[in-house]
C-alpha cells in the first residue's frame, strides 16, 4: 500500500486527538473546554478524511470523495482555533448573531467542495500530490480567509500572553507552535516550495496534538484562565509581585508599576530586594522581608508576613505567602497593601481623642477653679473676721494695761478669747490646705501616675471638698455613708480615683436635669475582698439604647453638651490603676447606681 508511512503518522495523530478528548472529560465544564473540544473534533474529521483516502486509494472511489468528508474539519478548524484564542483571552465570550457571519466562508467552502464537479470553483483538478493540484477561482478567497482567521487567533494568544507574562506564556506558546507548524507546511506546499502530498498537512497535526498534550497535561492549559486573570489582577487596588526561587520577579500587576511609578521593563526578572532598595527606595530595614521570603520558599506551609513600611508619604502593609501545587513550590506572592489612608484615619482619631481628653481636662479644671473660689472664700472671710476679732482684743488689752480696775481674771478672759480666735484660724488654714492639696492633685490627674497609700476617709474628704461647690449650685444634697472602717487603706493613684468618683457624682447631678432638693448617695462598703464605692441617684434610670454601650464606647445622654469620654475614661482608669471594675444597676422610673469595685491589697 502506498503512503503507508503517512497512514501510520495520521493514525497516531488521531489516537492523540482522541486521547486528549477523553482526558478533557475529567476537566471541569467551561467555555474554554467546549471550544477546545470543537477544535479537536475539526482536527479529527480532517485527519479521518485523509486516512480514508489512503485506505481506499486502490478502489474505484475517487480520493476527492473522501475530501468531501475532510472539508468539514478543514473549513471549520480556523473558526475553532479563533474561538479557543478569544476564550483563552477573555475567559468567557457571549456569542452574538453577527458572530455567525464568520461561518459564511466555511459554509460556502463546504458547499462548493461537495458540488465541485459541477463548477470547479474550488478545484479544477484535484490530486493527492499538491504540485499537481489546479485550484479554482474560489480557492484563493478560501485560502486568504483561512490564513486570516488563523492569524487573528494567533494574535489573541500572542497579545494576551505577552500581557500576562511579558513574553509567551508556556501554555499559549505551545498552542501557537502547534498551530504554526501545519500552517507553515501547508503554505509551503501550496506555493510549490516543497513537494508533498495532501497528507502532509494532517500529518503535521500530529505535532498539534503533541504540543497541545504538553500544554494540557503539564501546564494545565484547560484548568486555568491566565489572560483573563491578568485583566482581573490589573484592576486590583493592591499591588503584587510573584518571585521565583532566586527572588527574581516573574509576574506583577499594573497596580504595582502605577503605585511605585516604575517602568515594567525594570520590574521583570529583577531581584525583589534590589528593586525595593534601589528603585522603589523603601525607607525601612528589609531584613524581615528577606527572612519571610526565605521561609516561604523552604516550607510547604503558607506563611503570612505583615509589617508597615513607609515610602515617601505612603504607608504599605506587606503580606508574603508561598504558591504551591501538590506540595511543589511554584513561587512566592508578595502583596503590597496601601494603608496610608488607614494610618491617616488612625492619626485623626488619635488627635480627636487627644482633643476630647484635653476638653474634658479643661472642663474639669474649670470645675476645680469654680470649686476653689467657693471653697476658699468662706475660710478666707472667716480668717478675716477672726483677724478683726483679734485686733479688737489687742486694742482692749492695750487699754487695760495699767488700769487698776482690770483684774487678773479679766486678763485671763482676754487671753482665752484670743486663743479661741487663733484656734478658728488654725482650723480654717488646715481646711484651706486640704482644698489646695485636693485641687493640686486633680489638676495633674491626667499626667500624673503616682501610686500612693491612702485611706478611705482621705478619699471621701477630697470628694466632699471638690464637689461641694457644684452640689451647692445645683441645690443637690450628697449623703456620704461610710459602712466600713474609714481607716482602711488602699494603694493607687488617689487623684485618678477622686476624678472618677467626681465624674460620677457630676453625672448624677446632671441626671436630675435642674431639679433641686434631690439626693445623691455616696456609699462605701465591703463585699468579699473588695471595697465597693456606690454612687446612687434617683433620677429615673438610663435609656435602653445607652445601657448596652456603657464602658464599651464613648456615649452620652447629654446630647451636644457631652462627649461620653468621662465615663469611658473612668472605666479605663479603674481597670488600669486599680485592677478593678465598674458595674451599674438601673431601673426605669427609679434611678441608677454605679459601683466602683476595688480589690483590697
Amino acid at each position: 500500500m502506498e503512503h503507508i508511512g503517512s497512514l501510520i503518522l495520521m493514525v497516531i495523530s488521531e489516537i492523540l486527538i482522541l486521547g486528549l478528548a477523553i482526558f478533557l472529560k475529567k476537566e471541569k465544564k467551561s467555555q474554554l473546554k467546549t471550544a477546545f473540544n470543537f477544535l479537536l473534533l475539526c482536527l479529527f474529521i480532517w485527519t479521518f478524511g485523509s486516512i480514508l483516502q489512503i485506505v481506499f486509494q486502490n478502489t474505484n472511489i475517487s480520493p476527492f470523495f473522501w475530501e468531501k468528508i475532510a472539508v468539514f474539519g478543514v473549513s471549520l478548524s480556523p473558526i475553532a482555533f479563533l474561538l479557543v484564542g478569544i476564550v483563552f483571552a477573555k475567559t468567557k465570550v457571549e456569542i452574538k448573531k453577527y458572530h455567525l457571519a464568520l461561518l459564511i466562508i466555511p459554509i460556502i467552502s463546504i458547499i462548493l467542495t461537495m458540488t465541485n464537479e459541477y463548477h470547479h470553483l474550488f478545484f479544477e483538478h484535484y490530486s493527492i500530490n499538491m504540485n499537481e493540484v489546479v485550484t479554482g477561482s474560489y480557492y484563493n478567497i478560501y485560502s486568504l480567509y483561512t490564513y486570516a482567521i488563523y492569524g487573528i487567533g494567533i494574535f489573541y494568544f500572542m497579545k494576551y500572553s505577552i500581557r500576562n507574562s511579558g513574553f509567551f506564556s508556556k501554555q499559549s506558546l505551545l498552542i501557537i507552535l502547534g498551530t504554526i507548524i501545519p500552517l507553515l507546511v501547508n503554505f509551503l506546499g501550496a506555493i510549490g516550495i516543497i513537494k508533498m502530498t495532501m497528507y502532509m498537512t494532517p500529518i503535521s497535526f500530529s505535532f498539534v496534538a503533541f504540543f497541545y498534550a504538553i500544554a494540557i497535561f503539564k501546564f494545565k492549559f484547560i484548568s486555568i484562565t491566565p489572560i483573563a486573570m491578568q485583566n482581573i489582577v490589573d484592576r486590583m487596588s493592591d499591588s503584587f509581585v510573584v518571585i521565583n526561587e532566586n527572588n527574581n520577579i516573574t509576574d506583577f500587576n499594573k497596580t504595582f508599576t502605577d503605585t511605585f511609578k516604575i517602568s515594567p521593563n525594570k520590574v521583570r526578572n529583577t531581584n525583589i530586594i534590589s528593586l525595593l532598595k534601589q528603585d522603589i527606595k523603601f525607607e525601612d530595614d528589609l531584613t524581615n522581608i528577606e527572612e519571610a521570603i526565605t521561609k516561604a520558599r523552604t516550607t510547604s506551609e503558607i506563611i503570612y508576613f505583615n509589617q508597615e513600611f513607609k515610602i515617601g508619604k505612603q504607608y504599605f502593609s506587606i503580606e508574603i505567602s508561598n504558591i504551591s501545587s501538590k506540595k511543589d513550590y511554584l513561587g512566592t506572592l508578595i502583596l503590597f497593601k496601601d494603608v496610608t489612608q488607614h494610618i491617616e484615619d488612625m492619626q485623626t482619631i488619635k488627635n480627636n481623642q487627644d482633643m476630647l481628653m484635653e476638653r474634658e481636662r479643661l472642663a474639669s479644671l474649670g470645675q476645680l477653679i469654680g470649686g476653689i473660689a467657693h471653697n476658699l472664700k468662706t475660710p478666707i472671710m472667716s480668717i478675716a473676721g477672726a483677724s478683726e476679732g483679734l485686733s479688737d482684743l489687742i486694742k482692749e488689752y492695750e487699754i487695760s494695761v495699767g488700769d487698776a480696775e482690770v483684774t487678773v481674771e479679766d486678763h485671763h478672759e482676754i487671753a482665752k478669747d484670743m486663743k479661741e480666735w487663733i484656734s478658728k484660724i488654725r482650723n480654717y488654714t488646715e481646711y484651706m490646705s486640704d482644698v489646695i492639696t485636693a485641687v493640686k492633685g486633680q489638676a495633674v490627674t491626667l499626667s500624673g501616675e503616682q501610686a500612693v497609700s491612702f485611706n478611705l476617709d482621705e478619699l471621701v474628704k477630697r470628694v466632699d471638698i471638690l464637689m461641694k461647690h457644684e452640689l451647692k449650685n445645683a441645690l443637690i444634697n450628697l449623703n456620704i455613708k461610710m459602712e466600713i472602717n474609714p481607716n482602711i487603706e488602699l494603694k493607687g493613684n488617689i487623684n485618678s480615683l477622686v476624678q472618677v468618683i467626681n465624674n460620677m457624682v457630676s453625672n448624677a447631678i446632671q441626671a436630675y436635669h435642674g431639679k433641686t432638693n434631690e439626693q445623691i448617695d455616696l456609699i462605701v462598703s465591703k463585699a468579699d475582698n473588695n471595697i465597693i464605692i456606690s454612687i446612687v441617684d434617683h433620677a429615673g434610670g438610663l435609656p435602653k439604647e445607652v445601657e448596652g454601650k456603657l464602658f464599651k464606647e464613648m456615649i452620652t445622654t447629654k446630647g451636644k453638651n457631652g462627649t461620653g469620654l468621662g465615663l469611658f475614661m473612668s472605666y479605663s482608669n479603674i481597670r488600669a490603676h486599680f485592677n478593678g471594675n465598674i458595674t451599674y444597676e438601673t431601673e426605669k422610673g427609679e434611678g441608677t447606681t454605679f459601683h466602683i469595685i476595688l480589690p483590697m491589697q
